[in-house]
């Protein structure tokens, strides 16, 4: 049966329970309202008037006139109120009985007509009990009836309650298990319904496309296992470690080379927690670490067919943040052509040293006036070779602390300093540089200041370098700043140049190496900036540039104090 029919006849039986409990409450309310008008209408007006006539004849005597009056007035209302099977006989014997009294007032008349218009009263009276027995004989009758009929109506719309609902969440909850069913990709379920019910042709149909989806599914599921084997075969074909996960850290996939360095069996690594394995495994845990946090740029040493390798780490995230995959970077010949190419660095700068000093002791013995004098011409020439052979040695300096950082044998020893004594150390280093482009130097120094403990040989050479370009890029007679100013727990040494300034895009890559900004004229090796960067990192200090064209630049070095 459908669930429109179950409805509709629940419902119209429901409508003639409370029609029929209506019109029975109805037609019992109009009889006990008959019942109760024919006693109040008839047998009470009855009743009143008898009294009225007792009272009358009980008043014959005293005034006869007005009693012979009313007893005569009630006696035509009570003629024509006759209700009652007997009452008719009385009520025609009194007027005889009144005849004889208007003719013989006598005391017996007098008594006959008191007893007949007793009689109309007892017969009134026990009218009035009988009827009024009747109303409530009829009133408890409406009364069980209408009981009966509200418990009836009650138990039928408590059944209704209990199956109507449950007629139509049932289906829907089958129908919605089956969808959920279907969602977790189970394309066996199947939904049954009575096939005469509205839900017949929603189970068709789902049962429909349940049967397509899984013919579907058998139809593609060759084509994805042709495709992960041609994945596999790509991936594994690829010289460099893959790893793919998911988003819960569950591995997907791993190629050959990966294998090999994690030295993990493939059979534990697929479809097994990255977080679980890289407990015991410093390496997946290195790389499962990259995976939610950014980790340092140092190539990753990894030791690997019985020689050290380095790579780079790189995480690709999979369509619609699937999962990511980690993917390796073999740079171990980069690596090595680097400390080669560090190696030669600091070997070649090393090597200059020597003749460039011979160069320059020999420079000093020709500009000694004890041997005889210059011309004018050999002067020049003579100065030429002496600046060459100083910006030939600074280059030679700067070479070999680079190499030094790269090397990672950069050696600090830090002391108790006070920032003004590197200040003023970075003034006298300048001195020279200064006057000849006769720049004035200002210094800004706090009257409290705390100590730092660095390396205060490196710290002075950062400062010296950056006054010295503050210097170099600022035009004669021009005001250099450098100061000191404490924030919180650090203290900042700052170097300010009222020149040309730097352009927001180069804030940053001018403290890469060989890194020059275009149009400078400047003569430079590009490695200032970048060592002076490295040597205040290995303190763990911060330096950056705040610059606007036309406005200048301010190089500011940020360390902790004591």
């Amino acid at each position: 049966m459908k669930i429109r029919t179950k409805i509709t006849l629940s419902i119209g039986t429901l409508l003639v329970v409370i029609t029929l409990f209506g019109y029975h409450a109805a037609h019992t309310t109009q009889r006990i309202k008959h019942n109760i008008e024919n006693i109040l209408a008839d047998n009470y007006n009855s009743v009143k008037y008898a009294q009225k006539m007792l009272w009358a004849i009980n008043n014959f005597e005293q005034d006869s006139l007005i009693a012979v009056n009313t007893f005569y007035d009630n006696l035509s209302l009570q003629s024509i109120n006759i209700s009652e099977s007997t009452e008719k006989q009385h009520t025609e014997q009194l007027e005889r009985q009144f005849k004889r009294y208007t003719a013989d007032r006598t005391k017996e008349n007098l008594i006959s007509i008191s007893e007949s218009i007793n009689m109309i009263i007892l017969l009134n009276g026990n009218a009035i009990e009988s009827k009024s027995q009747f109303a409530k004989d009829t009133a408890h009758e409406a009364l069980v009836l209408m009981i009966v009929f509200a418990v009836l109506s009650i138990i039928f719309a408590a059944f209704m309650l209990a199956k109507i609902p449950q007629a139509l969440t049932n289906p829907i909850q089958k129908l919605i298990e089956g969808i959920l069913e279907i969602s977790n990709h189970n394309y066996d379920k199947r939904l049954s319904f009575d096939k005469k019910s509205e839900f017949g042709k929603v189970a068709s149909s789902f049962n429909s496309m349940a049967q397509d989806l899984a013919q579907f599914q058998q139809s593609n599921m060759a084509r994805i296992i042709s495709t992960k084997q041609y994945l596999e075969i790509v991936i594994n074909s690829i010289d460099e470690p893959i790893i793919g996960l998911d988003n819960e850290k569950q591995i997907l996939f791993v190629n050959k080379i990966a294998i090999s360095i994690l030295n993990i069996p493939l059979e534990k690594m697929v479809g097994k927690s990255a977080l679980d394995l890289s407990l015991s495994n410093d390496l997946l845990r290195r790389l499962v670490k990259g995976v939610d946090k950014e980790v340092g740029n140092e190539p990753l040493k990894i030791y690997a067919n019985e020689k050290e390798s380095y790579f780079d780490v790189h995480y690709l995230s999979l369509p619609e943040n699937s999962g990511i995959v980690v993917m390796l970077s073999n740079i171990t010949k980069f690596k090595e052509l680097d400390n080669a190419k560090t190696n030669f660095i600091s070997v070649i700068s090393h090597e200059l040293k020597t003749p460039i000093s011979a160069i320059m002791m020999s420079l000093q013995l020709l500009q000694d006036n004890r041997i005889g004098d210059m011309n004018e011409e050999q002067s020049a020439l003579a100065q030429s070779i002496s600046d060459s052979s100083d910006r030939l040695l600074s280059i030679s300096s700067e070479l070999l602390k680079m190499t030094q950082v790269e090397a990672g044998v950069l050696q600090l020893s830090p002391k108790i300093t006070k920032p003004i004594e590197l200040i003023n150390y970075a003034i006298g280093a300048t001195r020279v540089l200064a006057s000849k482009f006769e720049c004035s130097i200002e210094v800004e120094y706090p009257e409290s200041i705390d100590k730092l403990f660095v390396d205060s040989e490196k710290i002075a050479w950062v400062i010296t370098n950056l006054l010295s370009n503050a210097i170099h890029y600022s035009s004669n007679n021009s005001r250099i700043i450098i100061g000191v100013r404490q924030i919180e727990d650090r203290i900042e040494i700052y170097i300010r140049d009222f020149g040309k300034g730097i352009d927001f895009r180069y804030h940053k890559t001018i403290f890469d190496r060989y890194f020059r900004v275009p149009g400078t004229k400047v003569q430079g090796s590009g490695l200032g900036l970048a060592i002076s960067k490295d040597f205040v990192e290995a303190h763990g200090g911060t330096i950056h540039i705040e610059s606007e064209l036309g406005k200048g630049s301010c190089f500011i070095i940020s360390l902790a104090k004591t």
